[in-house]
């Protein structure tokens, strides 16, 4: 059904290691809800389509660059940890109670090894799906060792269990026998008596869907990259909507864009959307087939081949991107990594974007004001003795940079602190480079305009680019100042500074006049 909606060619939808985990914790930590817990999956999925939908067809697919790669590392590093985590206990054999967190299974792990306190079986066939899984890759790199270890140590339980009634280790059977049936519309799971549902399981919807979007974005742009094919991001995310939706009214649990099998389809040659279509139709035909011999799969080998999705899941090569290229991605990568293992899972990922953004803003909102004088040559120069300082009547500012709210305060304290000077008579911002005015500059602006009025000085502007000079007439600020004590850009990028100090020479009649020249120096 997502396939119908994609406009990649190889994009794969359906059940992924991340997703799957997270709606296990959710059906987990809401049991008490008096929901089954196939039905609890299945509403998740439909309210996971709805929301997937309506961001497709409201263009929202383009949102997903402003999140930073080392959040979707970090996250993908964090329930890649958890799984391994999660599943210690079928591998070395002991019991756990259920719905332990992530510090509880290792710490309980490290103390039964250490107590010896665990089963051989379990060991022994871990280490022997682990052998399989190592040999297939090795010789046979194109075969599915997945598929193929597994359905060797199942078939190999079976024949166990003809010669031996009582078996010694645990096989999924136990854990409740699988069937294969042929999906049939299950009904409308979204109705009255469950709208108490909502509140509870919207949070969890949003951050599977919001992880849902950067995994089809990531992918499919990784993949167009390679194939030349232009994608439209809101399409993927209507198709994956759909698909959502489809699995609700079919009875399955969510699903998202799986790098492996998409990734797969590519090198397979595929050239259209035929080719996920025609794999599913395959996939269910064989499902009658394997199902039988799923239920005789050791829970032990089930772990191994789990742990080892988990392993796959932390991307070595990424993880050093993110922490060496600057401390802020470090910073992102640790904190979503830590969310993911101790907080909830739609928790962390709400956590790492919010990092990630705050440490954007403080990155883009920290000006510093370099003062700059005219030397003996003519030219401007740093001033880099203080007790050189001139005493001047007129200051240039010069503005550069982000001058949206997170900026705001900064830029009003700084040029507060030089306003305090009261040697200073006109203030002349020369804005040329300023950027992304809001209305937290246009305020600090304001203030900056009355306190010198209340003092006998002047605000000037010069530079100011169509954007700026828009928002200040719009905001009304422009009017204020007075339309003659605001320069615009021009050709000349000095012309309207000079036409500036005109203004200035004018408002301060027969005075002899030096000037201060400020430069508004992002950080490296």
């Amino acid at each position: 059904v997502g396939s119908l909606f994609f406009s990649s060619h190889h994009h794969v939808f359906g059940p992924t290691s991340s997703i799957s985990l997270i709606v296990a914790a959710t059906v987990a930590a809401n049991s008490s809800m008096g929901l089954p817990p196939l039905q609890m999956a299945v509403y998740l999925a439909f309210l996971i389509g709805i929301i997937q939908l309506l961001a497709g067809l409201l263009n929202f697919g383009e949102t997903t660059k402003f999140i930073s790669r080392s959040v979707v590392v970090g996250y993908s590093t964090g329930i890649g940890i958890m799984l391994i985590a999660s599943q210690l206990h079928n591998l070395l054999g002991y019991r756990v109670e259920v719905g332990q967190n992530f510090s509880t299974n290792v710490l309980q792990a490290i103390f039964d090894l250490g107590t010896a306190q665990v089963f051989p079986w379990a060991i022994g066939i871990g280490a022997a799906t682990f052998a399989i899984f190592w040999l297939v890759k090795r010789f046979r790199p194109g075969w599915p060792e997945a598929l193929i270890g597994l359905a060797l140590l199942g078939l190999a339980a079976k024949v166990f269990t003809i010669y031996h009634h009582q078996v010694p280790f645990k096989m999924v059977r136990d854990e409740g026998a699988l069937t294969a049936v042929i999906p049939a519309f299950a009904g409308y799971p979204f109705g009255p008596k469950r709208m108490h549902l909502l509140p509870e399981l919207a949070g969890t919807a949003i951050a599977i869907s919001i992880l849902g979007m950067l995994e089809a974005a990531s992918i499919t742009k990784g993949l167009a990259a390679k194939s030349g094919q232009k994608i439209e991001p809101n399409q993927e995310l209507i198709g994956m909507g759909v698909a959502n939706i489809a699995c609700a009214f079919f009875g399955a649990v969510p699903g998202s864009s799986s790098f492996a099998r998409s990734a797969v389809n590519f090198q397979s040659g595929a050239r259209t959307q035929l080719a996920s279509m025609m794999s599913s139709i395959i996939v269910l035909a064989i499902l009658a087939f394997v199902t039988p011999v799923f239920n005789f799969i050791p829970v032990a080998a089930l772990a191994a081949h789990l742990i080892r999705i988990g392993f796959n899941m932390i991307n070595g090569h990424q993880i050093r991107i993110s922490c060496r290229s600057t401390p802020a991605d470090l910073v992102v990568f640790v904190v979503t990594v830590a969310s993911c293992l101790f907080l909830r899972l739609d928790t962390a990922i709400y956590v790492g974007i919010g990092v990630s953004l705050v440490l954007f803003l403080r990155k883009t909102s920290t000006p510093t004001l370099v003062e700059y004088a005219i030397n003996e040559s003519g030219n401007l120069a740093e001033l880099r003795d203080p007790s050189q300082r001139p005493h001047p009547q007129i200051s240039i500012i010069h503005v550069e940079g982000e001058l949206f709210f997170g900026a705001a305060d900064l830029f009003q304290e700084q040029v507060r602190m030089l306003a305090d000077n009261q040697n200073i008579r006109v203030f002349i911002l020369r804005m040329k480079n300023a950027r992304h005015l809001d209305a937290s500059t246009v305020m600090a602006m304001e203030y900056l305009h009355d306190y010198l009025r209340e003092t006998g000085r002047h605000l000037l502007i010069s530079g100011s680019s169509p954007e700026v000079t828009r928002v200040l007439d719009n905001s009304g600020l422009l009017a204020k100042i007075g339309t003659e004590n605001i320069f615009p850009a021009q050709a000349n990028p000095t012309m309207a500074t000079r036409n500036a100090l005109k203004r200035a020479k004018e408002l301060l009649p027969g005075e002899s006049l030096d000037v201060r020249v400020f430069y508004d120096k992002k950080p490296a």
